[in-house]
């Protein structure tokens, strides 16, 4: 699904990206709410990028990557977590690149994921190319998503990728 979010641009530099876990609900701009098997999943567009809240049987998760004020916590590389029942791994990357490739990129991915059933993401007014995407799936009895921020002003695309999975019972 594809939206025009209404509302200003915010978060205006890769650099200004805050990762953090746990968080309540956020006031989002846009909502798609998954069932995959037995997990629930709601992708949520913020002003300020992306929250993901995951819930199942064994617990709730809560990914949010965002430009929040007084975050002490920069966007990782990686991190590798126990979150109640679930082992959780989030990765990040950000891409340099230059106008025109840019542009072409920032295409290419709002267009798979504005056709893809659990794909979500959001263009913000005054750029084309400004946008937040996510897109989920389950496999193999893990639940993942990847995001992507775009900062066209910056040429930067900061790609994420989460993975969620239950906790491997301990060796006897």
């Amino acid at each position: 699904m594809l939206t025009t979010l209404k509302t200003t641009y915010t978060d205006t530099r890769a650099a200004d990206l805050a990762w953090c876990l746990g968080k309540a609900p956020l006031p989002a701009l846009a909502v798609l709410d998954l069932r995959l098997a037995d997990s629930l999943v709601q992708l949520r567009l913020l002003g300020a990028s992306h929250q993901v809240l995951l819930e199942e049987e064994g617990g709730v998760c809560s990914e949010t990557v965002a430009c929040l004020p007084g975050s002490a916590t920069p966007l990782p590389l990686g991190v590798a977590r126990r979150v109640g029942a679930w082992e959780y791994e989030f990765a990040a990357r950000i891409e340099t690149l230059s106008h025109g490739s840019f542009a072409g990129r920032a295409q290419e991915l709002l267009a798979l994921v504005a056709e893809h059933p659990y794909g979500l993401a959001g263009t913000f007014p005054g750029s084309p190319h400004a946008f937040t995407a996510l897109l989920a799936q389950r496999r193999e009895g893990q639940v993942s998503w990847r995001t992507w921020h775009a900062y066209p002003q910056e040429g930067r695309l900061v790609a994420t990728r989460t993975r969620v999975a239950a906790r491997a019972a301990a060796a006897l």
